[in-house]
């Protein structure tokens, strides 16, 4: 049977001489693996292939078999063509940073339309804003991935609740004893990025590369307090030097 679903490319491996085997993220199945035949056997169906690299939006045509760990695809083009993601060396490693959190964190192809639209919106807003805004999309997008995922920081940054306990998931009002929670500032930043319901909005928030860097290892922390098979990102210290 035929189904019609969006769906964002994830991973792209070459099969044989001629196909590819795709892990795509979709709004009707979640992520699932994909072979396409005969996309890299001649020059213009080469450039039909690179519509599937990483990262690209495809609006597709699937074949869909619950009892099948490979499925095919029946027609493919793109959702969205990108005018500066695949070009800006900073929006190119934020993507790879989205791409492989997205990877860790979707082991089962359950369906999940609310976070395949969080993330098709949060691609599209790379391409498009500012690359102050790329900048501050990683740390918006590891947070608000989280809730999607069931687990959030609760509570709310006060001054009478300022620091913020990775351990717990919660904002307190004095350093717990342990070395896992956030200083004030940290804090406060991270209650504004809770707010922002649009990634346009990033562009308010001011900060360094070093404060970014700590914040966004702190929050990959707290990822791993929660999900027990989260193991380190290859990406992080590839985007902490590139954005400077």
């Amino acid at each position: 049977m035929l189904h019609k679903t969006p769906g964002i490319v994830l991973r792209s491996v070459k099969y044989g001489d001629t196909s590819v085997i795709l892990s795509i993220f979709t709004e009707l199945f979640g992520i699932q693996s994909y072979i396409v035949n005969g996309v890299r056997s001649s020059k213009p169906k080469a450039a039909r292939g690179n519509l599937l690299q990483p990262g690209n939006i495809l609006e597709l045509v699937v074949y869909h078999h619950e009892q099948k760990n490979l499925q095919r695809i029946s027609e493919f083009k793109l959702g969205h063509v990108y005018t500066s993601m695949h070009v800006s060396i900073v929006k190119n490693t934020v993507a790879l940073y989205l791409i492989e959190l997205l990877q860790k964190c979707l082991k089962q192809p359950e369906h999940n339309p609310d976070m395949y639209h969080f993330a098709e919106s949060v691609f599209r807003a790379l391409d498009t804003e500012s690359n102050t805004v790329a900048a501050n999309l990683p740390l918006y997008f590891t947070l608000k991935l989280a809730a999607h995922l069931g687990f959030h920081f609760a509570g709310h940054y006060s001054e009478y609740t300022p620091y913020l306990d990775l351990q717990e998931g919660t904002f307190t009002d004095l350093p717990p004893h342990h070395s896992n929670y956030l200083d004030e500032t940290s804090s406060e930043i991270t209650a504004r990025l809770q707010q922002i319901t649009h990634p346009a909005e990033l562009d308010k928030i001011a900060l360094n590369k070093e404060r970014r860097r700590n914040m966004l290892y702190a929050y990959l922390e707290f990822y791993k307090l929660h999900l027990p098979d989260f193991t380190e990102l290859h990406s992080p210290p590839i985007l902490h030097e590139i954005l400077g």
